[in-house]
């Protein structure tokens, strides 16, 4: 059991690019709600991950003289019963609550607590992954059409391209390549998480740096980009060598 818990694991880390820790500490999550659910007297629900046996369930309870509450508490003499004579009043103690108890209700929590678990996981992978590149040049594929929307393929993971970021005159058309620039990264919990943008300025000084040498190398600098999408468009350049017209190298010498 533990060898097929560690795969689907090991799988699901893989699939979604999460961390292996996230994962135990979501599965655990998971089954102590579950469990929560399901063992309804009060009891201290633990849940550990052993390598070798996979997923532990147990209820701590607290060694007291006399029990008042049993789903938290355990005699001195049942205590002792269980784990030597060594015990002392004040100590907790784990007792093992079989998995196979957990009802279908029960997994049925756990597999949900697990999903959103993971998908908040991954939902921060990708924040963390993009909210640096905002402004960046990449490249995609059209992948779907959703109510004037372009959802873009980036490869991990799919963007949105807004229409009110779509230049006019453009057409698209389904596996096309396409490259945007990331316009926002949002933590929101429900759509994609990134925009994209085929009218930003940024672009155009992208594409600028891209095509022309002096502007990669910083020898001309863009002080400003402006566009009209779909019509016009303007820069403002500047050279850091007096020898090098910053409007030649971006356009060619008169």
């Amino acid at each position: 059991m533990s060898t097929s818990i560690a795969k689907n694991i090991d799988d699901l880390c893989q699939e979604k690019g999460v961390d292996r820790e996230i994962v135990i500490e979501a599965v655990k999550e998971a089954v102590r709600a579950a469990a929560k659910k399901q063992f309804k007297s009060g009891e201290d629900i633990q849940v550990d991950w052993n390598p070798d046996t996979g997923i532990e369930l147990s209820a701590s309870k607290v060694v007291v003289d006399e029990v008042t509450n049993a789903a938290i508490e355990l005699s001195i003499e049942e205590a002792r019963e269980m784990a030597g004579d060594e015990v002392e009043i004040g100590d907790a103690l784990l007792l093992p609550l079989p998995m196979e108890e957990l009802g279908r209700i029960a997994a049925q929590t756990a597999k949900q607590i697990l999903f959103q678990k993971v998908r908040d996981a991954e939902r921060s992978n990708i924040y963390d992954q993009y909210i640096d590149k905002i402004g960046d040049l990449v490249n995609g594929f059209v992948k779907r059409f959703e109510r004037g929307n372009i959802i873009v393929d980036l490869g991990n993971m799919e963007a949105i391209l807004p229409r009110s970021q779509q230049s006019r005159g453009e057409q698209w058309n389904q596996s096309e390549r396409i490259r945007v620039v990331i316009n926002n990264v949002s933590k929101e919990s429900k759509g994609p998480q990134v925009e994209v943008s085929r009218t930003s300025p940024e672009l155009l000084r992208r594409l600028f740096e891209m095509e022309v040498p002096e502007i990669y190398d910083e020898t001309v600098i863009i002080k400003s980009a402006v566009r009209e999408p779909g019509e016009r468009a303007k820069i403002a350049v500047t050279s850091n060598e007096r020898d090098v017209d910053p409007v030649g190298a971006c356009v060619g010498m008169k």
